[in-house]
């Protein structure tokens, strides 16, 4: 994948040649390798390379984007005439032209650097295989109880070189590298799943020592227990959502609001409300991309912005909102280097990183103890929000019924609803620890890896549903044909 800086200024030129305020380049070359187990047998390897290129060009507030598998001057060229000629026939948009600007590609060094010490392409496909194997065996020892395992294994090596006609240049590598195990355990008429993963920006260093044994046996452990489990009761309760339920709620419920597209398109419960009280003065959310090892750190964004930490929420104000280069430029601001995309095929868009809860001053044992009546999650399923009004709905994967202050039992079938800004306003208590949980963000149809965090915090009057066993099965089905 190799482009001389004068090659991309010259393409360029001519994705502007009739106008424009802003061209970039976006050259990627990625391998992806994965294993997936199930049933005791290895029953996928797979191993991919995807290498492209897109070519945009802004003009006034429209965007032309064109993408090619052709790595070559020509076919990026070839893509640059094709965002060209979109801007020439955009008659109403008064925008620069291409005298009015010489463009120099500078290069960007980095502010900051990841560690690998153990890159996927130096460790073998046994070794890879064995991993699978282990965590699978582990997740098996549990119970006789476990009827069916699958664990997946995947790690990225993502090359992409970024141009811009501000003069930006950007080199980067990314890795990363990701372990799934799904335990399903039945008994009688009842079936229920475990779920863990663990993933970073990282090496195989991050699976060392016996965590893939622990992540199984947490999987399968959790899937036994639940078969056990009362039907959680429904009302309006106290909910301590501990840290290492992960940020599934700040991502969800608050995250997505304050991503600065939505914010702009009026489809945010956060539009125009900077400087307002928005949550609990115990609430502190930030994105931080520059987080070593974290799933949805960048050392460099997809437009060739460095990676930065961006306090959203500040004791309850809102301060800041999430932006790409085309959502900054529109506000007049600096991008807070959250332009991301899925691949070389989507043009970039606002997306979180690493976003979380600050940890706050509170013993997460105290919280629980406070809580006369109420329900712990200790784990976090799916869930869907609102943007616009901030509504939610979340499944518990994990959940436990608190009565004194002491935890008296697990139930399952638990879902909470609510409305993002109304249940972090009734925050009342913030742990000092803080629980990372990773995954694979959705929208505008394209995914990208993140990570999501919060401490252990106690929520004041959620409304916790219940379902019957009946549903409780048909769910726990769906689940397993998705997963």
């Amino acid at each position: 994948m190799y482009f001389s800086k004068n090659d991309l200024q010259d393409v360029l030129d001519l994705a502007l040649k009739n106008g424009g305020d802003f061209a970039d380049i976006f050259l990627e070359d990625k391998e992806i390798k994965t294993v997936f187990g199930e049933n005791n047998v290895i029953e996928r390897v797979r191993s991919g390379r995807q290498t492209g290129a897109g070519v945009r060009v802004v003009s006034g507030e429209s965007t032309a984007y064109a993408y090619t598998n052709k790595m070559t001057k020509e076919g990026l060229e070839e893509a640059a005439r094709v965002v060209s000629k979109v801007v020439s026939k955009n008659k109403k948009v008064v925008s620069k032209n291409k005298e009015e600007r010489i463009i120099r590609l500078l290069k960007k060094n980095p502010e900051f650097q990841f560690d690998f010490k153990k890159r996927p392409d130096e460790i073998s496909l046994d070794e890879k295989v064995e991993l699978v194997k282990r965590t699978n065996q582990a997740a098996r020892n549990v119970s006789q109880k476990i009827k069916q395992v699958s664990v997946s294994y995947g790690d990225v090596i993502q090359k992409v070189i970024i141009a811009n006609s501000d003069g930006v240049y950007v080199e980067d590598e990314r890795i990363r590298v990701r372990l799934a195990v799904n335990a399903i355990a039945g008994e009688g008429d009842t079936i229920q799943t475990g779920f863990e993963v663990a993933g970073a920006v990282s090496g195989l260093e991050i699976l060392d020592g016996d965590l893939p044994e622990q992540m199984a046996e947490k999987a399968a452990g959790r899937a036994v227990q639940m078969l056990t489990a009362k039907p959680a009761p429904a009302g309006n309760m106290d909910v301590v959502m501990a840290g290492e339920a992960g940020g599934t709620m700040v991502h969800e419920a608050c995250g997505h609001g304050l991503e600065a597209d939505l914010v702009q398109k009026g489809l945010s419960v956060y539009s125009n409300r900077k400087g307002e009280i928005v949550a609990s003065e115990e609430i502190t959310v930030i994105d931080d991309a520059t987080k070593p090892g974290k799933y949805g750190s960048l050392v460099f964004d997809d437009e060739g912005t460095k990676g930065q930490k961006t306090v959203l929420i500040k004791d309850g104000e809102l301060l800041d909102y999430m932006y790409d280069w085309f959502t900054a430029y529109k506000d007049k601001r600096p991008s807070t280097g959250n332009g991301r995309r899925e691949s070389f095929e989507y043009k970039p868009i606002p997306r979180m990183t690493n976003t979380y809860i600050a940890p706050g001053k509170d013993d997460p044992e105290k919280i629980v103890k406070e809580v006369k009546e109420g329900l712990l999650v200790k784990k976090m399923g799916g869930g869907q929000v609102n943007t616009v009004n901030g509504d939610f709905v979340f499944d518990v994967a994990e959940g436990y019924l608190i009565k004194d202050g002491e935890i008296v039992s697990p139930v399952r079938g638990a879902t909470l609803t609510g409305n993002g800004p109304e249940a972090l306003k009734n925050v009342v208590m913030v742990g000092k620890d803080l629980g990372f949980t990773i995954g694979t963000c959705g929208k505008n149809g394209q995914g990208v890896p993140v990570s999501d965090a919060q401490p252990t915090i106690l929520i004041k009057g959620l409304i916790v549903g219940g379902i019957s066993q009946d549903e409780e099965n048909d769910f726990q089905i769906k689940k397993i044909k998705r997963i």
